[in-house]
């Protein structure tokens, strides 16, 4: 008998009151293949002929089920434990991460054109991406997706280095979240609340790596050296990891472009007179990073002058000034989620860059937002 593909709703309405014997040759399958497919759908809950009909998400498997039944034998409620299926979340992880960098070699460094100031540095601060999200306008005012996203912020990204000078060095900062969630499932990594997820998680992250490579491209037309930083953030907890170590290969033969591979939630850019301190925001709050920039970077903090700690994750504006240092917390691109919609957060959406003087620190900042993109700049 040739084997043929079934689906899983396919597979289960076959077995449904058939034997496996029955549910084999209503779908024109081996034996075998239905024993296997019976065998794996029962650790995610499915079982039938013990009244177990209630599955759980590809990834989890099924921890225990707890059935009631009446004075009759008829199931009168059930409980459903479940827990996460370790080997299963590592197959799903790996093959997207494989169906992501598979058309993505190694960049050809480029020669740097024309002339640049070496006394400004541009520093490109990117707060909370969020690419995978999914916001319907309809609810929250303004719609969102993985191709409104890669819009907006290649655009953003562009517009803003046309308008920056052309300095030596410009730094480019992924505050974190860029990644809307951390696995096959669509929820936070520690809280596990559910998220509204636009599409799969491999096609997330191509869209990411591709906007995200853009705007490093972008910044390269207009700046000798390019340092990149990928914050680790609380929605994507390991995302932001391979993401530093995928752009880490992708450049490597490229001596322009340098990436910030450390494991840490805490990284450091020192220039000149300028210590820049970048955190998500989500472990520690404002006033004590400046006490974790001192302590992490002793020797730095007493050679400069200007520090500043550069933080997303709140998506909203804030800058405070504490003795010896600024911490400033940055809005997204991103319009507000059905969350904060229904919460009443109303945070504007835009990105910056900031130029930093060698020994005065910060002299210029130029804003762009999503609305300035609909023309040319998009």
């Amino acid at each position: 008998m040739a084997a043929r593909k079934a689906t899983d709703e396919e597979i289960m309405a076959a077995l449904e009151g058939h034997t496996v014997a029955e549910a084999a040759e209503m779908l024109g399958m081996h034996e075998r293949r239905v024993y296997e497919h019976k065998a794996r759908l029962a650790r995610q809950g499915f079982s039938p002929e013990h009244d177990m009909t209630k599955t759980v998400p590809d990834g989890y498997k099924v921890k225990g089920v707890s059935t009631f039944y009446d004075g009759d034998g008829k199931p009168r409620g059930q409980w459903v434990k479940s827990t996460i299926d370790e080997d299963r979340q590592r197959e799903l992880f790996e093959a997207s991460c494989k169906a992501a960098v598979k058309d993505l070699p190694v960049v050809v460094p480029k020669k740097a054109k024309g002339e640049y100031l070496d006394h400004l540095l541009t520093c490109y601060p990117i707060g909370d991406p969020h690419f995978g999200e999914y916001i319907w306008g309809d609810e929250c005012g303004k719609d969102w997706d993985l191709t409104i996203a890669e819009r907006v912020h290649c655009g953003a990204m562009a517009s803003l280095v046309s308008a920056a000078p052309a300095t030596e060095r410009a730094v480019i900062i992924n505050l974190g979240d860029a990644a809307h969630y951390d696995s096959m499932i669509a929820v936070t990594p520690r809280s596990g609340h559910h998220l509204d997820a636009d599409s799969r998680y491999a096609k997330m992250v191509d869209v990411l790596i591709m906007a995200m490579r853009q705007c490093v491209e972008s910044a390269l037309a207009k700046h000798r050296y390019v340092h990149v930083v990928h914050v680790i953030g609380n929605h994507d907890e390991t995302g932001a990891v391979w993401l530093s170590r995928l752009f880490d290969h992708l450049y490597s033969k490229e001596p322009r472009v340098t990436v910030e591979t450390t494991p840490s939630v805490f990284s450091y850019y020192r220039w000149g007179k300028n210590l820049i301190g970048m955190h998500h925001g989500h472990t520690a709050k404002a006033d004590k990073l400046p006490g974790v920039m001192a302590t992490d970077r002793a020797q730095d903090w007493g050679e400069t002058s200007h520090r500043y700690w550069y933080t997303g994750h709140i998506h909203h504006e804030s800058k405070k000034e504490y003795p010896g240092c600024v911490v400033e917390s940055f809005n997204t691109l991103a319009p507000g989620d059905s969350y904060a919609h229904s919460g009443g957060w109303r945070s504007r959406q835009n990105m910056k860059c900031i130029v930093l003087h060698k020994e005065h620190g910060e002299v210029a900042r130029h804003t762009v937002n999503p609305d300035m993109l609909k023309g040319a700049a998009a």
